[in-house]
Parts: structure tokens; sequence; C-alpha cells
């Protein structure tokens, strides 16, 4: 009897990306906050702003408010669209929703077991690869008004 084996996942740029939403908070000061992701998940260690895949059916805000809820306990009152990236994984083909949100409800609570921090300039390391290239158009941004 042949072995059972993981199906194999096409990662290719081919593959259909998977929709994530995700926010980056920003309080009045500038700072944004970012999570560690748990143990278990792909990239376990690495920051990244909150967020999470988007289900069928789903819009992309929705998807971000009820994520928020879930991981960190706080209702986004408002979030603006900021940018889309996709990005291929070993693991997952990824095209990522950013809004950032300056108004929520509640003090994020860690409920997934994930570490978070707040950060003036983005000092933990490491991050995330296809977060990487926003980094420096996010310090531009998060001190203005929300761009266009």
């Amino acid at each position: 009897m042949p072995e059972q084996s993981e199906p194999v996942r096409d990662t290719s740029e081919t593959a259909r990306p998977i929709d994530v939403a995700v926010g980056i908070l920003i309080k009045p000061n500038g700072d944004v906050l970012l999570a560690q992701r748990p143990a278990g998940k792909p990239y376990a260690g690495y920051w990244e702003f909150p967020g999470g895949k988007v289900e069928p059916g789903e819009a992309i805000l929705a998807a971000l408010k009820r994520e928020f809820v879930e991981e960190l306990g706080i209702e986004i009152l408002s979030a603006e669209a900021w940018c889309g990236v996709e990005h291929v994984y070993p693991h997952a083909h990824v095209r990522l929703h950013f809004y950032f949100s300056r108004s929520w409800r509640g003090e994020p609570q860690s409920l997934e077991g994930q570490a978070f921090a707040w950060q003036g300039s983005v000092a933990v390391s490491p991050v995330l690869p296809a977060t990487i290239p926003l980094l420096d158009a996010l310090d531009g941004a998060r001190y203005g008004p929300i761009p266009a």
C-alpha cells in the first residue's frame, strides 16, 4: 500500500493567491502595533502586522475587523485602505491588503498567545519578508495624513 503524503501546494505565480486582511494600528504619536507569529505557524517568531485570511464571500474590511476581535480583542472603528502586495512564500501565495487604523475600541490583548509590541521606527526582527519593502513607505505615511 503506498504511503500517504502531504498534498503539494502550488505556490507558483499562477496559483490563486490567498487574500489576507492586514491592519496597521497607529497611535497618535505614530507608533504601530506588530505581532510575533506563534510557534507552530509558518515563519514562527517573525514579526508582522496583525490580520488574517479573508473567508469566502467576506469583504476585506469585514475580515480585518473580525481578525482584530479574534486576535487582539479590539474593535476597529474605522480603517483606510493603504496598499496591496502579492508575495509567494514557500507555503503559500498571498495577496495582502494593508489598512491603516487610527480609531479602535479597547486595548490590544494577546488572545492567541502571540507577543506584540508598539514600535516607533520598526526595530523588531525578523520581519516577514512581504512586509520589509513597506517599512520605509510606512515611516513616511504614518506621521501624516493617510495617502490616497
